[in-house]
């Protein structure tokens, strides 16, 4: 039998504040989290739900050195806006904090003197990168070099982002340090590390034996990780930015932020119940969910748990980690260093007042099990094909027809037939599954659930019709109108977990004056009598217009990063100049252009090359149109031998450059000049 809990303690995945919230973080954390807190609140369950920000790290310090700034003003910024947006977005923290608030300095380094003094830890020297310049060890980022395995010149000290290869620093052809452009240097320093191989048999009895009920996607990387063997881990970087190491000789050590992170949800509610935080994290009636990423996988469901077990003192381990796979953005790796991605702060400008539509846009495509794909015209299309054609219109056709007939009130119900007793009958299994499917996380599902609520609604409606029977049968169209608006009352509680905005709006039409689980379902929410304002949308049509500017924001990003990451190619041998002075080069005029039949690449050219005319076909049909191009004067390569390219004769090659997108611009002098013209 399951086990019941006296209270629930939900923690989301620490945002890094080194930028903004995308819509990436939103799918496989937060409003999954948000929904699931929603639903135990309309229960009447005694939950909490802990955000905040993650401040710790070597990717802030990187970024304060590019903007010439402290780590702290890189923070500050986007802690702020990452909490204003979540708050946009009606996530619903009962606190949002940060790791670089004093309680959590003091939580962090309570945790870590705790261990130490246990002896939890074994201490061990090595060799790391250092800067002798710069008078400090490096981290992995600030290392460069070749890449040992593709050549890469930029190679960083973790990973080289030519060719996806892991690499430690040392693995570098002659790495040097980002900082001072200085070789690097190696030199012993001492950490301090959590032997994750000493809990291995509790970890694996506790996830591997006890909690196969979790997602087979966090099940399966757990028993990975624990077959392939647990190794000690440095809980403690050389690094100036972060929590000091609380041990005397520890001078310009920080605690590593895999393990100061995870302390920060414990910091949290420490923040917020100050006298009773340790019921949420030390009582076995509390049911703690880890909502996280698939990337946070093995720090929450191994290395923080081990840390907890080392500590003692009756820390309660998560009963469940729901974590989500990765959200995609039209088809490609969302990327916050190449901007390839929907910012939160950004879509509330571009679209104000459409909370709910992402919310239900981006848990339709939830990535539960694996990878998911959003793209703007889906997003426009379940907007206009399901928020309004379905939802909306069925609220606001019921609204309508009872300011119609009743003069906004809630009519009398005569008895109910058959269509009426299955209409509840089927509403009572959509919320039987709906509570199901909350229950164990399948949101995508649930949302289904609730939408078919609405579909009933409009069946309902269309197969009544009491437009029609308006004309003989009013106590007939009184039931239907007090059914209907009984189905509104059941959307305004079974969509408050992911829509709440929209619920809000529905209960305020409807009079409600809260929302609570127990009544969905029922066919008595609204009293006989009750006003119903008149009706308001609750979704409007997005037009192309707006998804096409989105698309070519995106567009343009993608023509950016093109050239942002263009490398020139290797040049060529070295050539005698005799030998270049053999190229005889040209400026000619353009008098005619066609294309080439058959040939989707090739233009057909006639030019005035200062001696007659001459044919020359060339590869750029892709780029230019053939009358944009007759005028124009472009170089050429007179002396080389004729070819014949798709049974047309060519007397030279005209000169073209090769863009960062792969794009030809065919190159000319920058002034007239006389044809024949040569290029000196």
């Amino acid at each position: 039998m399951e086990k019941k809990f006296k209270r629930t303690l939900i923690t989301t995945a620490l945002p890094y504040a080194n930028g903004p919230v995308h819509i990436g973080h939103l799918a496989g954390v937060y409003v999954p989290a948000d929904i699931y807190a929603r639903y135990m609140r309309l229960k009447g369950e005694d939950v909490i739900m802990i955000g905040g920000s993650d401040e710790h790290g070597v990717p802030i310090t990187i970024k304060a050195r590019a903007e010439g700034v402290t780590p702290q003003d890189i923070v500050d910024r986007y802690h702020s806006i990452i909490k204003e947006s979540m708050a946009g977005l009606g996530i619903s923290f009962d606190i949002y904090s940060r790791t670089t608030s004093d309680i959590h300095h003091e939580t962090a380094s309570e945790f870590f003197r705790h261990l130490y003094d246990k002896g939890e830890f074994v201490e061990k020297t090595s060799m790391q990168p250092y800067d002798e310049t710069a008078g400090e060890f490096l981290a992995d980022r600030y290392v460069m070099g070749t890449c040992p395995h593709c050549g890469n010149e930029r190679a960083y000290g973790d990973q080289c982002e030519a060719c996806g290869t892991s690499l430690n620093a040392t693995d570098l052809i002659n790495p040097r340090s980002t900082l001072t452009d200085s070789p690097i240097v190696l030199k012993e320093t001492k950490h301090w590390f959590l032997p994750l191989d000493k809990w291995e048999p509790a970890l694996s009895k506790w996830i591997l034996d006890g909690h196969k009920e979790w997602k087979s996607n966090v099940y399966g990387q757990c028993k990975s990780w624990i077959d392939l063997g647990l190794q000690p881990r440095a809980v403690s970087r050389d690094l100036k930015w972060g929590v000091p190491v609380p041990v005397d000789g520890a001078e310009g050590k920080v605690l590593y932020v895999w393990f100061d992170a995870p302390i920060g949800y414990i910091s949290n509610t420490k923040e917020l119940l100050p006298n009773t935080w340790q019921t949420y994290w030390k009582d076995p009636e509390t049911r703690i969910i880890n909502f996280i990423g698939k990337d946070n996988i093995v720090f929450h469901c191994i290395v923080f748990p081990a840390m907890m077990m080392a500590y003692g003192d009756n820390f309660q381990l998560p009963d469940n980690v729901p974590a989500n796979e990765f959200l995609n953005l039209e088809g490609d790796k969302i990327s916050t260093s190449r901007n390839w991605a929907v910012w939160l702060h950004e879509y509330l400008v571009d679209f104000p007042g459409k909370q709910d539509v992402l919310r239900y846009v981006l848990t339709a495509n939830a990535p539960e099990t694996k990878d998911n794909d959003f793209t703007w015209r889906d997003f426009q299309a379940r907007n206009n094909n399901e928020l309004v054609a379905v939802l909306g219109n069925f609220v606001n056709r019921a609204i309508v027809l009872t300011h119609k007939y009743f003069e906004g009130k809630v009519p009398v119900a005569g008895e109910y037939t058959d269509v009426d007793k299955q209409l509840f009958a089927d509403i009572v299994a959509a919320k039987d599954s709906l509570s199901a499917n909350l229950d164990t996380f399948h949101f995508r599902e649930a949302l289904k659930d609730a939408m078919e609520i609405a579909r009933l609604g409009n069946r309902y409606l269309q197969e009544t019709e009491p437009w029609k029977l308006a004309k003989t049968d009013m106590e007939r169209v009184a039931t239907i109108l007090n059914v209907a608006l009984q189905i509104c009352a059941n959307i305004a509680i079974a969509f408050e977990p992911f829509l709440p905005f929209m619920a809000e709006k529905l209960r305020g039409l409807l009079g409600m004056s809260s929302a609570n689980w127990s009544k969905l379902g029922a066919s008595d929410i609204l009293n006989a009598g009750d006003t119903i304002a008149p009706a308001e949308l609750l979704f409007e049509k997005i037009e192309d217009e707006a998804i096409d500017a989105q698309i070519q924001r995106l567009e343009r990003i993608k023509e950016e990063n093109k050239v942002k990451n263009f490398k020139a190619a290797p040049q060529q041998e070295d050539v005698e100049f005799d030998t270049f002075m053999k190229a005889d080069l040209r400026v000619g005029t353009v008098l005619e252009c066609k294309k080439v039949p058959k040939a989707d690449k090739l233009l057909q050219f006639l030019i005035d090359d200062g001696m007659g005319t001459r044919t020359i076909v060339s590869g750029i049909a892709k780029y230019y149109q053939p009358e944009d191009l007759i005028g124009k004067q472009v170089c050429f390569i007179a002396n080389l031998a004729p070819r014949k390219l798709k049974g047309v004769v060519s007397q030279g090659m005209i000169l073209s450059a090769e863009n960062a997108d792969g794009s030809l611009v065919v190159m000319g002098p920058t002034a007239p000049v006389v044809p024949g013209a040569q290029v000196k």
